[in-house]
């Protein structure tokens, strides 16, 4: 027992970069390359970018967690700032390619009923951004940081994991998403014998979030079809 305790706690949060990695692999497998390399009807440049961004995003969660097992904490700050500036950029990328994409269904490929699914891409920018603002005013306190990034990772895991046809049908990517947040959960639970504060507080947050962003999507009520129109029009 002490043994497993001693790996979750020096090793969770790499292991989780690397699980976040496979899922993101995985997922977009499933639809990259008729969506978007191969795709009959060109993708607008945007959608390039935007996928590079948050591809380069994983990639910066696993050199990050590298260097805390490392025992690399100055070179881990040093490159904390450029992860703020990359999280920063991939906000308003998140917000500008969900208004782009959604007018492009509507208009180049000719879909209905796509403009309320907005509201997914449009709660996860806010969820993400929110907590990483919070893990980088708390970035001298490593316990709360190094959650407020998991979580914050995790959220982003829905678009992966709605690549999978099964999952999209039956609007599984959040309750997924969310068993990967508890996965951090249960290691506090393992290793220091309770729930970080953290996930508490984020958890609710979280949810809150995914259950709005849920009725938004599906029952489409008239403000959000309202407020759909004005942007994507």
């Amino acid at each position: 027992m002490a043994a497993r305790n001693g790996f979750l706690s020096k090793y969770f949060y790499f292991c989780m970069s690397l699980v976040l990695a496979t899922i993101v692999v995985a997922g977009f497998s499933q639809s990259v390359n008729q969506n978007l390399f191969h795709a009959t009807v060109p993708r607008p440049l945007i959608l390039w970018i935007h996928g590079a961004a948050f591809s380069l995003w994983i990639l910066f969660f696993i050199f990050q967690s590298s260097l805390v097992r490392l025992r690399k904490v100055s070179w881990h700050r040093f490159f904390g700032w450029f992860g703020a500036g990359l999280a920063t950029a991939m906000v308003v990328l998140g917000f500008t390619t969900a208004v782009v994409m959604t007018r492009f269904d509507i208009h180049q490929l000719h879909e209905t009923g796509v403009d309320s699914f907005i509201a997914i891409p449009f709660c996860d920018m806010v969820v993400f951004g929110t907590l990483i603002a919070l893990a980088i005013y708390w970035r001298k306190k490593p316990e709360l940081h190094r959650r407020l990034i998991f979580v914050a990772s995790c959220q982003l895991m829905d678009a992966p994991l709605g690549r999978f046809e099964y999952v999209f049908d039956h609007s599984l990517f959040y309750p997924l998403l969310d068993v990967l947040i508890l996965l951090g959960v249960g290691r506090d639970l393992l290793v220091d014998g309770r729930m970080n504060k953290v996930y508490r507080y984020a958890l609710l947050f979280v949810i809150t979030g995914q259950c709005l962003a849920m009725y938004l999507y599906q029952a489409n009520p008239g403000v959000w079809q309202r407020f759909t129109h004005a942007i994507v029009g």
